[in-house]
C-alpha cells in the first residue's frame, strides 16, 4: 500500500504543478502559491474533521509547522522559476534535491533497503532530473538564477516530506491543518506585492482550483504512504511526478519531449518495477 499510495501522490503532485504552471504566468507566483495553500487547508481541515479519531499531539503540531516552512520555500521557489522562465534549470534541480535528501535522512535513521529497492532507488535519482530536464539553448550564463531557486525548491519540499514523516503515522492527518495554514500566512505578503492579476476567467479559477486540490490531495496521499512504508523508498516514488506533469503536457498542450525525457520516463517505469518487487 505504501507504494501505491507513493505512486498516487507523485500523480496528483504532477497534476497540481501542471496546472499551477500553466496558470502561474498569468496570475504571478505569489498569487497561486497561495491559492494552492488555501485549498490544500480546506482539504486538510475537511480530512480530519471527516476521519480524525482523536485530537492532535504537540509532536504533530510542532511537526506540521516545519512541514508548512517547507511547503511555502518550496512552492513560491518552484512557481518562481516556472514563472521566469526557468523550468529546465528549477524542475530537475528540485526534484532531485527534494528526493535525495529525506532518502540520505531515511537511512540515517536505520531505514534498511532490500537490493532490488536499492538498485531502483539508484535508477530513480537520474531518472527524476531526466524527465523535467527541458534543453534551452537561449540559457547560459543567465541560468545561475535557476540554479539558486531549484536548490531552495528541492530543500523546502524536502522539508516538507522529511516533516510530515517525522510526525508519525499516529499523527494522522492532523500535522497539515497548521502546515498549511503556516504556509498560507507565509506566502501571503508575495501574493500582496504582485500586481493585481488580470484574466481571471472560468478556466483560471478552474486551474486553481485543480491545482490546490490535487496538491492537498497529494499530501494526504504522501502522509498515508509515508505511515505504511519507509520514508526512502515513498519520497522517490513521489518525486517522480515531475514524468506526470510532461505527460499532461504532452496531452494537452502538445509539447514534445526531447530524448532525455523519453530516456527518463523509460528509467522511472524500471525503477518502479525494481521497488516494487523489492
Amino acid at each position: 500500500m505504501a507504494i501505491l499510495f507513493g505512486l498516487l501522490a507523485a500523480l496528483a503532485y504532477g497534476a497540481s504543478d501542471f496546472a499551477a504552471g500553466v496558470i502561474g504566468r498569468r496570475l504571478g507566483a505569489g498569487v497561486v502559491a497561495l491559492a494552492v495553500h488555501l485549498l490544500a487547508l480546506l482539504v486538510a481541515i475537511a480530512s480530519v474533521a471527516l476521519g480524525a479519531s482523536h485530537g492532535p499531539t504537540t509532536q504533530a503540531l510542532a511537526w506540521g509547522v516545519a512541514a508548512g516552512v517547507g511547503s511555502a520555500t518550496g512552492t513560491l521557489a518552484l512557481y518562481r522559476g516556472f514563472v521566469v522562465g526557468r523550468i529546465s534549470v528549477v524542475a530537475p534541480l528540485s526534484a532531485v534535491v527534494a528526493a535525495a535528501v529525506p532518502v540520505l535522512t531515511g537511512l540515517a535513521l536505520g531505514e534498511h533497503l532490500s537490493v532490488l529497492a536499492g538498485v531502483g532507488l539508484v535508477v530513480a535519482m537520474p531518472a527524476i532530473g531526466l524527465v523535467s530536464w527541458q534543453r534551452d539553448r537561449s540559457q547560459t550564463a543567465s541560468a545561475r538564477p535557476g540554479v539558486a531557486e531549484g536548490l531552495v525548491s528541492g530543500a523546502g519540499f524536502a522539508l516538507l516530506f522529511i516533516a510530515l514523516d517525522r510526525a508519525g503515522a499516529d499523527a494522522g492527518f492532523w500535522p497539515l491543518v497548521p502546515g498549511m495554514a503556516l504556509g498560507s500566512l507565509l506566502v501571503l505578503p508575495f501574493a500582496l506585492k504582485e500586481p493585481r492579476p488580470g484574466g481571471i476567467n472560468g478556466t483560471a479559477i478552474g486551474l486553481l482550483v485543480a491545482a490546490g486540490l490535487f496538491g492537498g490531495g497529494a499530501n494526504l496521499l504522501f502522509l498515508a504512504a509515508t505511515g505504511r512504508g519507509q520514508l526512502s523508498i515513498v519520497v522517490v516514488l513521489t518525486a517522480l511526478y515531475p514524468a506526470v506533469t510532461i505527460l499532461l503536457a504532452r496531452v494537452f498542450l502538445g509539447e514534445q519531449w526531447n530524448n532525455a525525457q523519453a530516456a527518463g520516463l523509460v528509467a522511472a517505469a524500471i525503477a518502479i518495477v525494481l521497488i516494487t518487487l523489492g
